[in-house]
């Protein structure tokens, strides 16, 4: 005749109880791994907002870049560029000053065209800038845009000098 040894079967049936895991584990679990999920799509989000934002950033810059290079070119006449506004036709420069009327005209062109950046204008002002002997001046080119949920601005400032005749 076999002897059941209490503490074995006690065991064996503390072993079987323990197996898997319960319904409140699980909903744990998944509970944390979305939590952890929901942070990985926001943080493709913040990637992908910034991507935009830093496409848009060069975008402009290049634009006033363009409009630098186009004063510098025109640098005798640094002045005719002085406080134009491409969403003000009135600052338009003077019809005399083609090149610089032409330039205004090329550049208020590309702004309006660009899908890149919505609703972009462009200023440019120019001071004097140091001893007046050496013709120099501040030259200031900003170009705005709407963003999705704020408004944007880069400005380009450079130094140019006239060359004396």
């Amino acid at each position: 005749m076999e002897t059941r040894d209490p503490m074995r079967c006690a065991g064996k049936r503390q072993g079987l109880q323990e197996r898997g895991f319960t319904l409140l584990e699980a909903m744990l679990a998944l509970s944390i791994l979305s939590v952890g999920l929901l942070a990985t799509a926001a943080m493709q989000d913040m990637a992908l907002r910034g991507n935009v934002d830093a496409n848009e950033l060069g975008f402009a810059t290049s634009l006033a870049t363009e409009m630098a290079e186009r004063i510098r070119y025109n640098v005798k006449n640094v002045t005719a560029y002085s406080d134009i506004d491409t969403s003000n036709s009135a600052t338009r420069p003077a019809s005399t000053q083609t090149m610089a009327r032409g330039d205004y005209d090329q550049w208020q062109t590309r702004l309006a065209a660009t899908t890149q950046l919505r609703n972009a204008r462009g200023r440019v002002t120019v001071t004097a800038s140091g001893p007046t002997n050496l013709n120099q001046s501040l030259v200031a080119v900003q170009v705005t845009w709407s963003g999705k949920v704020l408004n944007h601005s880069v400005t380009l400032n450079t130094v140019l000098v006239a060359d004396a005749l």
